[in-house]
C-alpha cells in the first residue's frame, strides 16, 4: 500500500501529481495537471477505504452533489471517475488563494468592511445549493478558498452535504449520529436527523462571528462540553467575545439572531441574513476599539466590589 506523498511525481487517470496539499480522514488531495483541464486539485479516495461501500458512496454522492451546484462562487467539479488502478478520484477546479481558516488566524480579527465583502459571497453560494435541495452541513473556514488579493471566495467540499428529500432508507449517517465539525454545527444537526438549510445559516452566522471577534460563540475544554453547552447554554454575545471590540446593536442582534437555537427563530434564508449583516456593518460605528484598559478597568472593579461587600 502507498503512502500519499509516494503518489506524487505519479499519473492517475490521465492527471499528472504535482504535490501534495491536504489529508483528511478518507481522501488525500493533490495538486494535479491535465492536458486538457490544466491544473486541478485531485481528490483520491484512500486505499484503506477502497472496499468500504459506504466510504466509496460517500466519496461518490460528493462528486454528485458538487457536480448539481453550478455557481461562481463554488469550485467546479470538472470530473469523477475509478482509474485502472482501482483509486476512486474526483478532480476540481484549482480555486487561488489560502483556506480561510489559514488566513483568519494569521489576520483575524478582521475589518467589518472586509466581512461585509465575503460573507454575502459565501451566502450566495450555499444558497446555490440550497436551491439544487442541497444542504452542505459542514460550513467553515477550512471548507473556504479565499484570496485576499481579489477578494474573491470560493466554496467547497461537499463531502458531508445532503439532499433535503433524502429518504430514511438512502442516508448514510444514521439517525442519532451528528457530521459535520463541532465548533461549527447547528444545534439541532446534534440529533442526527437530517437538517434544513438554517443549519448552513448557522454556521455561516458562526463564521462571521469568529471573523468579527477573533473568538468563538462557544468555548469548551471537550467535545462532550461543547456538546452540552450547545444544547443547553446561549452562544457568548458578540459584544462580550473580544473585550477589545465593541459593536453597534444592529450588527450584534444580527449575528445573534443567526445563532438562535431555533431554526424558525433564525432569518428566512442565509441570503437574507448575509443582507441584513452587511447593511449592518456598512455604518460607520459598527465597530469601535474599546480602551486598552478597558478588560483591566472591568476587572478592577468587580474586585474592589468584592471586597466592599466583605467590609
Amino acid at each position: 500500500m502507498s503512502t500519499p506523498q509516494a503518489l506524487v511525481g505519479t499519473q492517475l487517470a490521465g492527471y499528472s501529481l504535482q504535490a501534495l496539499v491536504g489529508e483528511g480522514g478518507t481522501s488525500v488531495v493533490y495538486r494535479a495537471e491535465h492536458p486538457e483541464h490544466g491544473t486541478v486539485a485531485l481528490k483520491v479516495l484512500k486505499d484503506k477505504l477502497r472496499q468500504d461501500r459506504t466510504a466509496v458512496a460517500r466519496f461518490l454522492r460528493e462528486a454528485k452533489l458538487g457536480e448539481r451546484v453550478r455557481h461562481s462562487g463554488v469550485v467546479r467539479t470538472i470530473e469523477y471517475g475509478e482509474a485502472d488502478s482501482g483509486q476512486h478520484y474526483l478532480a476540481i477546479e484549482w480555486a487561488q488563494g489560502e483556506l480561510l481558516e489559514r488566513y483568519l488566524k494569521r489576520r483575524g480579527p478582521l475589518p467589518p468592511a472586509e466581512v461585509a465583502a465575503v460573507v454575502p459571497q459565501i451566502a450566495e453560494a450555499v444558497h446555490a445549493a440550497h436551491a439544487m435541495g442541497i444542504v452542505h452541513r459542514d460550513l467553515k473556514p477550512d471548507n473556504l478558498m479565499y484570496d485576499p488579493e481579489s477578494g474573491q471566495v470560493k466554496l467547497l467540499d461537499f463531502g458531508i452535504a445532503a439532499q433535503t428529500d433524502t429518504a430514511p432508507d438512502d442516508r448514510l449517517t444514521r439517525a442519532g449520529f451528528f457530521v459535520g465539525t463541532l465548533m461549527y454545527v447547528a444545534p439541532e444537526s446534534l440529533s442526527g436527523e437530517l437538517v434544513g438549510p438554517a443549519a448552513d445559516q448557522y454556521s455561516l452566522a458562526t463564521i462571521a462571528y469568529c471573523m468579527l471577534t477573533g473568538c468563538m460563540p462557544y468555548t469548551s475544554g471537550t467535545p462532550r462540553e461543547m456538546f452540552t453547552l450547545l444544547l443547553s447554554e446561549p452562544p457568548t454575545p458578540l459584544n462580550r467575545a473580544n473585550p477589545t471590540l465593541d459593536f453597534s446593536s444592529e450588527v450584534h442582534d444580527v449575528i445573534m439572531r443567526g445563532l438562535a437555537r431555533q431554526p424558525s427563530e433564525r432569518f428566512d434564508s442565509v441570503l437574507v441574513f448575509a443582507k441584513k449583516l452587511s447593511d449592518a456593518l456598512a455604518s460607520p460605528d459598527a465597530m469601535r476599539q474599546r480602551p486598552a484598559d478597558s478588560g483591566k478597568s472591568g476587572l478592577l472593579a468587580r474586585v474592589r466590589g468584592i471586597f466592599r461587600k466583605q467590609e
